[in-house]
């Protein structure tokens, strides 16, 4: 348990400045910062595209699927599923606005969530994993010992 606990906060503690810096845009190199946020957003267990579309969400006040398209570098199909996943965790709010001509009309997306209730829930839901699993640890030690 401890050495999955002190892996799991030590992760999060990458985490939560580099919320800081994404809020503040006070990186000198901001793609290096999303990447590697992203990338972090990866070790504690999200997906690729969940990550980068939460990444790109974060440095924006709103954007079109086009726009996260371009801004996360994902394929249509890619920013789709993440949207379907992070509109379950209910992280964004989404509205339409009608295009100017003919054709559908704008869906536009805005992060419902902060980024660090985002991580807070992350962490918590990593630490509802680690206690599962040291609980069935103790379980298979019960049954060995019997």
């Amino acid at each position: 348990m401890e050495l999955f606990s002190t892996k799991l906060i030590y992760m999060l503690s990458f985490v939560k400045p580099k919320v800081t810096v994404l809020n503040t845009i006070a990186a000198s190199d901001p793609k290096v910062e999303r990447d590697e946020f992203a990338s972090i957003l990866m070790k504690v267990g999200l997906k690729r595209n969940v990550a980068r579309v939460l990444t790109y969400l974060a440095g924006v006040t709103e954007a079109t699927s086009r726009e996260i398209e371009i801004g996360s570098d994902l394929r249509q199909p890619e920013v789709s599923i993440a949207m379907r996943e992070i509109r379950k965790l209910e992280w964004i709010v989404e509205r339409d606005e009608k295009n100017p001509g003919k054709g559908r009309p704008y869906r536009i997306y805005k992060l419902n969530k902060s980024l660090p209730e985002i991580v807070d829930y992350l962490e918590g839901e990593k630490s509802k994993e680690s206690e599962r699993v040291m609980r069935q640890i103790e379980k298979l030690k019960s049954l060995r010992s019997n």
